[in-house]
């Protein structure tokens, strides 16, 4: 018998893997922030997907998780943990508030670990792996999206110390760096964008008007890699013999890493030609 948690299991890459992993037999403990999602869950998964209301922000609710997943699974422990709840932000460095910094790290870098921790002794338990979700701005800044890249960088770095930390229990840890993945957070993305822009003094728009301009286009048009791909990554994460430590997923994310391989200056000079001409 196979259990997991996983995060962030609403919509998305996290809903695909909760998913995915019950048609496989697994014993999937869905973490979702509403009851009508729980709901939405249940009637397409198997009775031994358990929806669990939790808000990885805050302490009280993701120990009333824990303590639910550890009388559930007992002596058998955890086998997988699928740290996948985040959110997507961004703005011009210059001008973005930094309490918008804050959110994004409470959620995708502080809610990933805060998650982790009490879980462990039930990973150690059952010889569990745990994935991190991250992302191809964990390795590859982009305009516009310094706060989401650094967000995920963290989670990176979360991975790495985390997989030596834990291979004395041989719990290994992977990450999943998606690139563009066709879910709604392209949506949510986009709505934000065009409540904060507002915000901005007009020197944002004097300055960096084009590049802007070219960020709301692209959200409007997002066409990406479907969620299945990801779930596909996350079960061989949780599976495989000879796990990965880094799956890149997507054909632009491996573009960006093929980008990120140049010196920093020549990538530079790649990536600058495809961004509007600005500030000048």
């Amino acid at each position: 018998m196979r259990y997991a948690v996983i995060t962030g299991a609403s919509t998305g890459i996290g809903r695909a893997c909760a998913l995915r992993l019950d048609r496989e037999g697994w014993r999937i403990f869905a973490g979702v922030r509403r009851e009508e999602d729980a709901a939405l869950l249940r009637r397409e998964a198997s009775e031994h997907l358990v929806p669990l209301i939790v808000d990885v922000t805050d302490g009280e609710s993701i120990r009333a998780m824990a303590d639910k997943v550890a009388g559930a699974v007992g002596d058998v422990g955890l086998q997988g943990l699928v740290n996948n709840a985040g959110i997507a932000t961004g703005g011009v460095l210059e001008f973005v508030a930094l309490s918008e910094l804050r959110r994004v790290l409470e959620v995708n870098v502080i809610g990933q670990l805060a998650v982790t921790q009490p879980l462990i002794p039930l990973l150690r338990m059952g010889k569990g792996r745990i994935v991190m979700m991250s992302s191809i701005a964990g390795r590859s800044a982009l305009p516009l999206i310094g706060l989401y890249a650094a967000s995920k960088h963290a989670v990176e770095a979360l991975t790495d110390a985390l997989r030596l930390e834990l291979h004395p229990w041989n719990i290994h840890v992977s990450s999943v760096q998606p690139g563009t993945i066709s879910t709604s957070i392209w949506g949510k993305a986009l709505a934000f964008a065009e409540d904060v822009v507002p915000t901005y003094p007009p020197a944002a728009t004097e300055l960096y008007g084009p590049l802007i301009a070219a960020m709301l286009r692209g959200l409007q048009q997002v066409k990406g890699t479907p969620a299945e791909d990801v779930a596909c990554a996350v079960v061989h994460a949780l599976t495989a013999g000879a796990p990965k430590t880094r799956y890149v997923v997507g054909r632009d994310a491996n573009l960006r890493v093929w980008i990120e391989r140049l010196p920093d200056r020549l990538r530079d000079r790649v990536l600058l030609r495809r961004m509007p001409r600005y500030g000048r």
